[in-house]
């Protein structure tokens, strides 16, 4: 492939952080593919690999979507494939060395089949270092676009394809709402539905402001038509997809907009609804009354804490001290006992001390979580945490690593031993990834259980009686 670097559209992370008030408009029938981008892919076959959170993996649908609209299959393995995706994470530098690492290794099979086509896209393009690194060291990837145009995808493979030459385009903007765009489900028993994108936040750690754009929200109408055509097809579970759900509405002028929202989604009928991933900072008890009221809004709550020490969350930007989350923890409990809790939690973060540290354990003894991500703090270019001083050895941030998981650990499974012998409701999602003989599937109380059962099973919800109970997970048999 050739390059022609004047004329990339790079990304500009101090462009992406911009932000102004109002509705960002909503576009449709923006996605108008003629004639011959409709038969690219006559004969040939594609494969997307996707990282990181549900946000990534809906967009890796509708590129997925895209490709089958231009008569492109999809390859069971990437080497197989004559397109390739990386849909790519940035919230953490080892994923991001994993998917270099994965895209250098292509190196030779592009040497050798240079009619291939590898393209990176999703969060990693949206970051300079990235594309600099890309343009420097990578030559065997054809296609670079990032979150704000992925619309655009047809015209860019189109291009890259009929020219025999590298493109590079990623918009630096806070974001536009585009309606219609083709899509592939990924799961015959749930859908994933985006409500917002973007966030307002700038926690001082956190890359997704810049690479995501502003917070905008669907219009409402968008995402009930797309609720009833999950319903109308068969599937089970609509999981609500946001980087910050409970600001939904507030760019429409639309107070309580998430609450409102919910309810609506209740009024759907479709079996089960999940959201993901709320802020501590604008929820509201609004909300966990929807959850009481509607028995298809199921009571699981992922609400990320990220630190259990106040002048931590200072400096992370969080707005919300420990005791603030401890009421609001305390507050959801009273209203629905039964509801289970999920969090994210960061140690290590710049010049974090031990009784810091400690802080955090105390909070996860108070919350005692069902389930946390818990990470080592990861720097990331351009944004303030990246700029501060960190005095923390790395064995230390590791050794708080184990300290934190065994204590989740531990909490968790005296969770999990009040389930031994009861019957739950689990959406079946298949055959188990490390056992073919095995079901596995979520219950409403999103705890993952893997039973025995008749692979007639597979999207529907069954009632498994619990025989076995481990940290993260539970085993059963179907009844």
């Amino acid at each position: 492939m050739k390059n022609d670097r004047e004329n990339y559209i790079l990304p500009d992370q101090r462009a992406a952080a911009k932000r102004t008030r109002g509705p960002a408009g909503t576009e449709y029938g923006l996605f108008q593919p003629d004639r011959l981008i409709t038969t690219l892919g006559s004969g040939k076959t594609y494969f997307v690999r996707t990282y990181g959170c549900q946000a990534n993996v809906r967009d890796g649908e509708t590129l997925a979507g895209m490709l089958e609209m231009m008569g492109f299959a999809m390859a069971e393995r990437a080497e197989d494939a004559d397109v390739v995706i990386f849909n790519t994470c940035a919230v953490r530098q080892a994923a991001e060395e994993h998917v270099f690492g994965e895209v250098g290794s292509l190196k030779p099979v592009k040497l050798k089949h240079p009619e291939k086509v590898y393209c990176i896209c999703g969060c990693m393009a949206q970051e300079p270092v990235v594309v600099e690194r890309i343009m420097a060291k990578y030559p065997q990837v054809d296609l670079v676009f990032g979150t704000h145009n992925i619309d655009r995808f047809p015209d860019l493979l189109h291009q890259v394809m009929t020219e025999k030459k590298r493109v590079i385009e990623v918009l630096s903007e806070e974001g536009r709402v585009i309606e219609n765009l083709p899509v592939r489900r990924s799961s015959s028993s749930k859908g994933f539905v985006n409500i917002m994108y973007g966030c307002d936040k700038f926690c001082t750690y956190c890359i997704v402001p810049y690479t995501r754009g502003r917070e905008r929200s669907r219009k409402q109408e968008d995402i009930l038509a797309e609720i009833r055509e999950l319903k109308a097809g068969g599937r089970r579970e609509a999981v609500l997809l946001g980087q910050n759900v409970n600001a939904y509405g507030k760019d429409l002028g639309i107070e309580d907009g998430f609450t409102k929202l919910l309810e609506a989604c209740g009024e759907t009928g479709i079996d089960r609804i999940r959201f993901y991933t709320s802020h501590p900072r604008d929820y509201s008890s609004t909300t966990i009354l929807a959850m009481k009221n509607y028995p298809n809004i199921m009571k699981s709550l992922h609400l990320p804490v990220q630190s259990g020490s106040d002048e931590i969350l200072k400096r992370m930007n969080r707005g919300y001290t420990a005791d603030t989350y401890k009421k609001l923890y305390d507050e959801m409990k009273a209203l629905i006992p039964e509801i289970t809790f999920t969090t994210d939690l960061i140690v290590g973060f710049p010049s974090e001390t031990d009784e810091q540290f400690q802080k955090t354990l105390d909070l996860v003894d108070y919350c005692k979580f069902d389930l946390a991500y818990s990470f080592v703090y990861s720097p990331r270019a351009g944004t303030p945490a990246a700029r501060m001083e960190d005095t923390i050895p790395a064995e230390v941030k590791k050794e708080r690593l184990q300290i934190l998981n065994d204590r989740l650990a531990y909490h968790a499974s005296q969770n999990n031993q009040k389930y031994l012998g009861r019957t739950l409701k689990v959406l079946c999602e298949g055959p188990s990834k490390k056992n073919p003989d095995i079901l596995s599937g979520y219950s409403e109380e999103n705890k993952l259980v893997n039973f025995r059962g008749s692979a007639d099973l597979k999207d529907q919800i069954a009632d498994v009686r619990i025989t076995g109970v481990h940290s993260f997970s539970l085993d059963g048999e179907a009844l």
